[in-house]
């Protein structure tokens, strides 16, 4: 009896020991992020301790917009970017930047909205009508940007046709109230928070109206001399990440987690009003990490036609997809939970 308590001892002191040592190895990673509802998907993986199995500990910053996160990223102050796929993005790579693109943030149905000043609507009824307009984006090079100029290129505009003012999406609903802005281009959940508080109206869906379609307009962007140097914990980081974006996309179609998924959001304040989580749809995202290429490429030859970027680049060097798919060969093929779910995306 003593033998096997010594022995129970012993394993107990082992698996602690362990444990100390784990967490006394923790690596540090700082990730910079847009606010948006798919942003609960990296917090839910942390608080699951999805990334804590493999010692590493994640640090969020909230960014107003990841076109100027990039200098951030280059400089290894984030390690990694979740955010919009900006023209700063494209200058970078001109610039030989330590950065890299390696999986979907947002991809259709992406919920954003071309929205209108509530006073205007009946008397601009067409896309084209809003030449020499001023039309607010949360970015010059941002993607929601490029979404805007696509959209009125559908009926003969180009993005020099309008005004483009660039404002946070925190400050859309006081630049409609003072008339400073004739329409904005808006994303979850700042869509309905503008719907819900009367201050716009939904005028143009870029999902309906920009091709190639489906649309991955935000990635997960790390800094590659940091990757290099961490490249087994970097490949971890994704097999933890691709777990809590799994869990968000069960969430997205009504799974069990969703509930539980939301109450983290409001907690941490990615969103702070439930009723929007629960009667509006969320940013849909694949649960492999997918990023639709032909997209990403028609991005970037946007901004060099538009002068918001000079080079074009092949699509090997703008991502990385080592790391997904070291990631997917670890997990199993992604089940959805709620089969009754009519939801296009995150599957």
């Amino acid at each position: 009896m003593a033998v096997m308590l010594q022995r129970k001892l012993l394993v107990l002191l082992g698996v602690v020991g362990g444990a100390l040592a784990a967490h006394a190895q923790e690596v540090t990673v700082k990730v910079g992020t847009v606010r948006s509802i798919s942003t609960v998907s990296i917090l839910w993986a942390a608080e699951k301790g999805y990334f804590k199995e493999f010692g590493i500990k994640v640090v969020t910053e909230n960014l107003d917009t990841a076109a100027n996160s990039i200098a951030l990223l280059a400089q290894n102050q984030l390690q990694l970017v979740e955010g919009g796929i900006s023209a700063g993005y494209f200058n970078a790579l001109e610039k030989s930047l330590p950065l890299t693109m390696v999986l979907d943030r947002v991809s259709s149905p992406i919920w954003h909205n071309l929205m209108l000043r509530p006073d205007l609507k009946g008397q601009i009824t067409q896309l084209r009508q809003l030449k020499g307009k001023t039309i607010a984006t949360n970015g010059q090079g941002a993607v929601s940007t490029y979404e805007v100029g696509k959209m009125l290129e559908t009926e003969g505009l180009t993005i020099n046709d309008v005004d483009i003012k660039v404002l946070p999406f925190t400050q859309y609903a006081l630049a409609f109230n003072n008339k400073a802005i004739d329409a904005a281009i808006a994303i979850p959940p700042f869509t309905a928070q503008l719907l819900d508080g009367g201050h716009a109206v939904n005028f143009a869906d870029p999902d309906q109206l920009v091709k190639p379609h489906p649309l991955t307009i935000a990635v997960s962007m790390i800094n590659t001399d940091f990757a290099k140097a961490n490249q087994e914990l970097m490949r971890n980081y994704y097999v933890a990440y691709l777990r809590g974006i799994r869990d968000y996309c069960q969430a997205y179609h009504g799974g069990s987690v969703r509930q539980a998924m939301i109450d983290l959001s409001i907690r941490t304040g990615t969103e702070t009003r439930p009723q929007l989580l629960h009667n509006y749809p969320w940013p849909a995202r694949s649960p492999d990490g997918q990023i639709n290429v032909d997209s990403m490429l028609d991005m970037q030859s946007w901004y060099v036609k538009n002068k918001m970027s000079n080079m074009q680049f092949p699509a090997d060097r703008i991502v990385d997809r080592s790391y997904i798919d070291y990631a997917l060969k670890k997990l199993e093929p992604f089940v959805l939970e709620n089969k009754d779910s009519k939801l296009a995306g995150c599957r």
